[in-house]
């Protein structure tokens, strides 16, 4: 693997080493091989590094130590959050290293939901820049731009945003790009994909924010958004440039608002590798969970009654992989889509419903199925009417609605259902549809539980409910490394279906039935391998990949995957 400032080498043992004509301030400010104190005193000869460092030697775990007794001196969750990113630009070794050794602690701290935070303060705590800023009002520039970062590196992921639709805190403009940088370091910690082939792109085309733009030290382009077709025109650029620059890259997009996350998924989908996390990400984790609670309880998913409360990108996102999921057991379209009923912010979608979009289309119901319900308003029909005439046994929130799921939601449910699903999965904690210790009480305990972002487990009545957390880290950092191993010049629903399959199996709740629904994230790891390695067949079955043997696709997995270690380094010329 070439690198202009690195390659990476094996002696005549086998044994990797870098080669790398760095030397001095050079070696130390690039954070990919700076090792800090853990150069070795024939590194430090070398690489002429005498003088620039302390006299102790010290291994990345005395490292990891002394970073992680600061990362705990820190006052709260932002501030911890900027001192790892900070840790990131200095050494990357360390931080992944660090990150992982406390993967359950810091995962929620780099991504959600302290990111949230930190896409607010992103202007007021910018310290140093990261990936690229491709501006709407310099698009002339942005072939040169591709230019320059393909004869730097080889790039295989990229995660682009535009900042319209972060989490549930709506547009923060520029401040996207932490989402960025927090999904790719997910990437790796959990799936081990090498940072140095990642890249980070905000595409800034304004924002509709007006404390941003009333803000002196907002850093983006501070005019409202452009129109849309200004708006496809750009994404059509960047699509080209990504094609023509790097064309076997997998293009992850985050974060865009309701009415661009399906469209641009779709426009591209066909034409490489492309993937939308919000769209397809949220509803792969949300399959599996049920399909882990459905073998484990002896369930047919054809037969669940299925509430969504939350109709955009990720709620009806959420709702067609399960709908997908139902096909694939022999349901017609028609059949699968008529297990769910959508409650959106004007109330349950029905063919009587104004300002519905194209993609909640395929799930409105009849209104003139509702004419025998009890109703509460006929006008808009609420959460709580549906939950009372559809008796579901499956609950999900995608609505960013606090509270939204009542007491008497979750009791109404129960009295219907021994064992009801509920999922309240809005980002961050505090906008969750309701707080797992009063969906415990509130169900007696029956509820299967499973939430957006990290709670502790319940105590009630003598017993300790685990919650899962319905992460997406579950599955996107697997479906990226499958992609990228086998270079799929797609992602098709299949290739998703089986990542789902695969983490369903992982279900600790299989194996016991108050265990939690997801398996704990320090095994993620292991399991994204194997997700990767589900992924990567069913792309050579589905023909969106070369023909490749099972033992030959794992081959290339293991060979992608990145571990956080100090590499020997050997000085050559430049």
């Amino acid at each position: 693997m070439a690198h202009p400032k690195l390659t990476y080498c094996l002696d005549a043992d086998g044994h990797p080493y870098i080669e790398t004509g760095l030397e001095g301030k050079d070696l130390i400010n690039f954070p990919f091989l700076n090792k800090g104190s853990a150069f070795s005193d024939v590194e430090r000869a070398e690489f002429n590094l005498a003088a620039t460092l302390p006299a102790v030697h010290e291994t990345l775990e005395e490292q990891s130590d002394r970073c992680y007794a600061q990362y705990q001196a820190q006052p709260n969750d932002l501030a911890r959050n900027l001192y790892l990113n900070k840790i990131k630009m200095a050494n990357l070794t360390l931080f992944y290293f660090l990150a992982a050794r406390h993967l359950t602690e810091m995962l929620p701290i780099l991504y959600t939901p302290t990111i949230g935070d930190a896409v607010k303060s992103y202007s007021h705590e910018f310290f140093r820049p990261d990936g690229l800023y491709l501006n709407f009002n310099e698009r002339e520039q942005m072939a040169t731009v591709f230019e320059r970062v393909s004869k730097i590196r080889r790039i295989d992921l990229i995660v682009v945003s535009d900042g319209e639709g972060v989490l549930g805190i709506g547009d923060w403009g520029v401040g996207g790009m932490d989402i960025c940088i927090g999904k790719l370091a997910v990437y790796t910690l959990c799936a081990g994909i090498n940072p140095l082939h990642v890249l980070p792109v905000q595409l800034d085309v304004g924002t509709n924010n007006k404390e941003l733009l009333n803000n002196p030290m907002y850093l983006g382009m501070r005019e409202p958004r452009i129109g849309e077709t200004e708006y496809d025109a750009f994404i059509d650029q960047f699509v080209g440039n990504v094609q023509t620059w790097f064309p076997k890259a997998f293009l992850h997009w985050e974060d865009f608002g309701r009415g661009h996350a399906r469209k641009n998924l779709n426009r591209f989908r066909t034409a490489l590798p492309s993937f939308n996390d919000d769209v397809q990400g949220t509803g792969a984790t949300v399959l599996a969970c049920i399909l882990s609670v459905m073998k484990a309880r002896g369930l047919d998913l054809r037969d669940q009654r299925i509430v969504v409360f939350g109709a955009g990108s990720a709620g009806v996102g959420i709702t067609d992989q399960i709908k997908n999921a139902l096909v694939n057991e022999g349901m017609s379209e028609t059949q699968a889509c008529g297990r769910f009923w959508l409650v959106d912010r004007y109330g349950l979608l029905t063919t009587h419903s104004n300002e519905v979009v194209d993609f909640q289309q395929p799930y409105m119901r009849d209104a003139a199925e509702i004419n025998g319900w009890d109703l509460s308003s006929a006008v808009n029909i609420g959460l709580l009417d549906v939950v009372r005439n559809v008796k579901p046994t499956i609950l999900i929130g995608a609505s960013g609605q606090s509270g939204a799921f009542t007491a008497q939601i979750i009791e109404t449910m129960a009295e219907h259902c021994s064992a009801p699903l509920v999922f309240p999965l809005s980002n961050p904690s505090a906008l969750s549809e309701a707080h797992p210790k009063d969906v415990v009480a509130w169900s007696d305990g029956s509820a299967v539980i499973a939430t957006g972002s990290p709670f502790s487990p319940v105590e009630w009545q003598g017993r300790s409910y685990p919650i899962a957390q319905c992460n997406n880290c579950y599955v996107f950092p697997g479906i990226g490394l499958g992609v990228i191993a086998v270079r799929a010049r797609q992602v098709t629903d299949g290739m998703i279906a089986a990542a789902c399959k695969k983490l369903a199996g992982y279900s600790p709740l299989l194996n016991d039935e108050h265990a939690s629904v997801l398996p704990a994230l320090e095994d993620l790891q292991e399991i994204s391998i194997e997700i990767a390695c589900a992924v990567g067949e069913q792309a050579v079955a589905e023909g969106v990949a070369e023909s490749l043997s099972a033992s030959e696709i794992r081959a290339l997995v293991i060979a992608e995957h990145w571990s956080p270690c100090y590499l020997p380094y050997t000085h050559v010329m430049q």
